[in-house]
């Protein structure tokens, strides 16, 4: 399979904490990143966003060397837990946004918003202001922002950890579901080992600024090898 993201060598000091990652993540496939608290997960997602550049080493996606590229340059999108949606606008306002900063729409643009949110389980909600939804429908318009940014790989930094149990088997069915379709590549940050099993293809387990495993999912639920990984997987 090929490669989506590659962490070349990289190296990053940020404050007293460092972190080296050198791994390669698969093409069309959920990889979930995932380790103890402050281990350097959403570090690495920063790091391919671009919103942390490496003091050494090289950024890949696709085999195109992204290091010096500005964030808005790179063919991701992102989600993160608090779905950074803006109270004072309209879910489709929102979603537009995704497309175009500037908001300059074309009936096609328009129609691509209204297919996501119908897509997502919002078919009626383009006028709504995100104050008036539940948690489970902002993370659902979101996922509709980043379906029309129709971006080859998908960051998502603990996408489900503020919903309720039953949402968030909700919410990664629904991710699973929109994977199948798309095909694109996802990252997405986790804490939890049932949902490194119930979303993903692949993972890797981080541990002190450090990739301790990359495997295939259904290997790393069984590694005991590894005493930090043991411990996660019994927690």
């Amino acid at each position: 399979m090929a490669d989506a993201v590659a962490l070349d060598k990289v190296e990053l000091k940020l404050g007293t904490k460092e972190f080296r990652f050198d791994c390669r993540l698969p093409a069309g496939a959920v990889t979930a990143v995932t380790g103890p608290s402050g281990s350097g997960k959403s570090t690495l997602l920063n790091l391919v966003a671009g919103f942390e550049t490496p003091d050494q080493g090289r950024i890949l996606i696709a085999g195109e060397d992204v290091t010096e590229k500005h964030p808005s340059e790179r063919p991701v999108s992102l989600i993160f837990q608090d779905n950074n949606l803006f109270a004072h606008l309209d879910l489709a306002t929102n979603i537009g946004l995704g497309i175009s900063p500037s908001l300059k729409l074309s009936g096609s643009d328009r129609t691509a918003i209204s297919q996501a949110l119908e897509r997502v389980g919002l078919g009626d909600f383009e006028r709504r202001m995100p104050g008036t939804l539940s948690g489970g429908e902002r993370q659902r318009a979101a996922f509709a922002r980043a379906l029309v940014r129709r971006k080859p790989v998908l960051l998502m930094d603990e996408p489900f950890a503020a919903l309720d149990p039953g949402l968030r088997l909700s919410m990664a069915n629904l991710l699973a579901d929109l994977h199948r379709e798309t095909g694109n590549t996802v990252l997405v940050v986790t804490h939890d080992p049932d949902e490194v099993g119930r979303l993903a293809d692949h993972a890797v387990f981080i541990d002190h600024g450090h990739v301790l495993l990359q495997a295939p999912t259904e290997e790393f639920l069984t590694r005991r090898d590894i005493p930090p990984l043991a411990e996660f997987l019994s927690g």
